[in-house]
């Protein structure tokens, strides 16, 4: 579980993380991430949400996707710059991928947003 100081909760704050101005995105066959960094926020912790559609699967696979992306961006959030928004965005592809691929995935694309230069850690025990 993410502190609640590093969590998106508005539908707003997603919005504004996926369409807003200045957003990016970086995307995978695993998942797509969001990211928008905003002056406004620059003294405040990075925040991060997570989508997960019923396309991925049930419930229980969905929760599951979740539970991995949440443990997988813990570690990564103190690179992560202050004032930024992330919204990770789980594709299907998901619901089958260790957490070992989706940390590899999540890290090769926050690298790609220019945002930290991260080496993903393997999944907890």
């Amino acid at each position: 579980m993410l502190p609640a100081q590093h969590r998106l909760t508005e539908r707003g704050e997603f919005t504004a993380a996926v369409r807003g101005p200045g957003a990016r995105r970086q995307g995978s066959r695993l998942l797509v991430v969001h990211a928008r960094h905003t002056d406004t926020r620059s003294a405040l912790p990075p925040r991060v949400g997570v989508v997960v559609s019923k396309a991925v699967g049930n419930a229980v696979v969905r929760n599951r996707v979740k539970r991995r992306l949440r443990a997988q961006v813990a570690p990564l959030l103190p690179a992560v710059p202050s004032g930024t928004d992330l919204v990770l965005r789980a594709n299907p592809a998901c619901a089958t991928a260790s957490s070992a691929q989706i940390g590899r995935t999540l890290g090769s694309a926050l690298t790609s947003l220019g945002l930290a230069e991260l080496t993903p850690t393997d999944p907890p025990s």
